[in-house]
């Protein structure tokens, strides 16, 4: 479909010429021939109509004073035409030049108005001007076909993630359910049988089950974001960002943890949303740096350029920056599972909800001085 649309807009535009007198169709022709355009001559209204029919034109020159048919009642024809409705045309005559009949071209849809005998230069431009204008919703037609090919592609794409997701969610929940479950039985009912190997054995199959199980539902997840409609509220910042670290300030674990909390902006967008933005940030915050003797993670904001640009930063583990092209993608995880848990999914979620926001997001980092994670949001 988009190579033959190509092909259409590098042919040469047409244009009607309409004059009942041959020697006028020569003078035309001549002024014109250093054109790339495709000249269509005609003796008659009726012909003119004809042609219509057979080509799609850029342009018509029509002549006013002819047999059976003047200029004004073709133009009327070509008006009320559907194909034809929106056709430029420009009338040329020797006799209608008066400023009556200039006004009733202008009337009947005329574009532009030349008296002969005319200057060449002044047809050579008009016509140039409307090939171009011509060329130009060409292109703009071209685009939209494109665009819609390419929704038409992203609706199919779209249809096969949801497949994709019908599966995941229940064809394969069902044989992991009952793994798990048999994996529980055999531990409940069955432990005092089973030797040590074994047992760890076990242990790791019930593990990675529920490590299974928590991916599933990541994916999901991620589906899910390219349907979300997004619900936009004023959303406290501050407040946001306290409901989520007030659970890692009550856990032991976490409870050295030195938190710096600059005063956050009130934000317009989704909540939900970005609550799921920071839940992962922060998170990822204080798991790459739970290793370090003082953690601290810094969560700030600051306006830049007409946007909100904050930032979570950490002491934590860092990462080499040459794969920060790799950091927002699919299961790319710049650590191993043995050194921090992780699946490679939450900063691909992040990085599509604060694009569906008209923000970007970024990172910047050094090994073992830790991170920091900016993201930019709209300033409305």
């Amino acid at each position: 479909m988009v190579n033959q649309i190509k092909t259409i807009v590098n042919t040469k535009p047409k244009i009607l010429v309409v004059d009942d007198k041959p020697e006028n169709l020569v003078a035309i022709r001549t002024v014109l021939k250093d054109l790339e355009v495709e000249l269509i001559e005609v003796t008659s209204g009726n012909e003119a109509l004809k042609a219509t029919l057979k080509h799609d034109f850029a342009l018509a020159l029509l002549d006013i004073q002819m047999p059976d048919m003047d200029g004004y009642e073709l133009a009327q024809i070509l008006r009320e035409e559907e194909k034809t409705q929106d056709l430029p045309f420009i009338f040329i005559s020797a006799v209608y030049t008066d400023n009556n009949n200039i006004f009733k071209g202008y009337e009947k849809g005329a574009f532009s108005f030349i008296a002969k005998p005319f200057e060449p230069q002044i047809l050579i431009n008009k016509v140039k001007f409307f090939i171009e204008k011509h060329k130009q919703s060409e292109s703009l037609k071209q685009l939209n076909e494109e665009l819609r090919i390419k929704n038409r592609e992203m609706e199919i794409a779209n249809k096969d993630l949801e497949s994709f997701s019908y599966s995941i969610s229940h064809d394969l929940r069902a044989p992991l359910r009952s793994i798990n479950g048999f994996s529980e039985i055999l531990m409940m009912n069955h432990a005092e049988t089973l030797d040590p190997q074994a047992k760890r054995y076990l242990e790791r199959i019930v593990d990675n089950g529920v490590k299974m199980h928590k991916l599933i539902d990541t994916l999901l997840n991620l589906s899910k974001l390219g349907k979300h409609e997004m619900v936009k509220e004023d959303i406290d910042m501050n407040a946001l960002v306290n409901s989520i670290i007030h659970d890692y300030q009550v856990d032991v674990n976490h409870s050295k943890i030195n938190w710096k909390i600059s005063n956050l902006p009130t934000f317009h967008g989704d909540a939900e949303l970005m609550k799921q933005v920071l839940v992962n940030l922060i998170s990822n915050a204080v798991k790459y740096s739970s290793k370090k003797d003082n953690p601290e993670v810094e969560i700030a904001c600051e306006n830049d350029n007409g946007k909100i640009k904050c930032w979570v930063k950490d002491n934590g583990a860092g990462f080499d920056m040459s794969f920060k092209d790799k950091l927002f993608d699919v299961f790319q995880r710049l650590h191993t599972p043995s050194e921090f848990e992780g699946n490679g999914v939450g900063l691909a979620i992040v990085k599509r909800i604060i694009k569906k926001h008209d923000g970007e997001i970024w990172a910047e980092s050094e090994l073992e001085k830790g991170s920091t994670f900016y993201f930019t949001l709209p300033n409305s």
